[in-house]
């Protein structure tokens, strides 16, 4: 994927990503018993935090894939991953968005009994999660607060008369 294929920004803030991985949460509640969560890093490690605490799980464990680096994808590399049993049978497998779904095929493969969950899902990816809080398009990039820094923003009316 190269930088151009997103065409829209969809910023979200820490408070934005806390209440939709709390209102992941709620739908996930009911659906239990869990086990445990497995977050796919690094995007799944907040709202597995949050999942975690928000449902009095306290067995959370990492998937570590390589996929992104900025706004590229890359052939996935599996860097660590938990030997869990029964195909992951009463886990959840936490991330921040499922975009093409290659990350998460990677990961049904290893955990094919796991529940799959993410806070946001585009088309492409959205048929390989179980729930999903928010659907975004193909053409948006996401710019979640934990790869952002604050800076000076030019005012509107500055940039208009360049």
């Amino acid at each position: 994927m190269s930088e151009n294929r997103y065409s829209r920004d969809f910023p979200v803030s820490w408070e934005e990503i806390h209440r939709d991985s709390k209102a992941l949460a709620w739908r996930l509640l009911e659906a239990g018993p869990w086990e445990g969560i497995v977050a796919i890093t690094r995007g799944g490690l907040v709202p597995a935090c949050v999942m975690a605490r928000e449902l009095d799980i306290r067995t959370v464990d990492t998937l570590c894939i390589l996929t992104y680096d900025h706004m590229t994808q890359g052939e996935a590399q599996i860097v660590k991953a938990p030997d869990l049993t029964d195909g992951g049978k009463g886990w959840m497998v936490i991330d921040d968005l499922v975009d093409t779904g290659a990350t998460l095929k990677i990961a049904r493969e290893l955990y094919p009994n796991a529940h799959f969950a993410c806070v946001y899902a585009k088309p492409a990816g959205a048929p390989l999660v179980d729930t999903f809080i928010t659907e975004v398009s193909q053409d948006t990039w996401i710019h979640f607060p934990w790869d952002l820094s604050i800076q000076y923003a030019e005012p509107i009316a500055s940039a208009r008369r360049k």
